[in-house]
């Protein structure tokens, strides 16, 4: 399933309204480090492995788009 994804700075959070996700990060976006920890995240929001969890767009962006397997 494919969901939009708004990622917010400074804080620490996981927000699902239907298809639209924003999630907190602690991380800064250096070296890919916030992607891996939205990717933490949503796998564990979703009770799924981190294999399962792709970003399909967005990679250097604040506003993404995931898919979860």
């Amino acid at each position: 399933m494919l969901y939009q994804v708004r990622v917010e700075f400074n804080k620490d959070f996981v927000d699902v309204n239907n298809n639209k996700i924003t999630v907190g990060v602690r991380s800064k976006p250096v070296d890919g480090e916030a992607n891996k920890e939205i990717i933490k995240k949503l796998s564990k929001h979703f009770g799924v492995s981190s294999a399962n969890v792709r970003i399909r767009s967005g990679h250097r962006s604040n506003d993404k788009i995931v898919e979860i397997i």
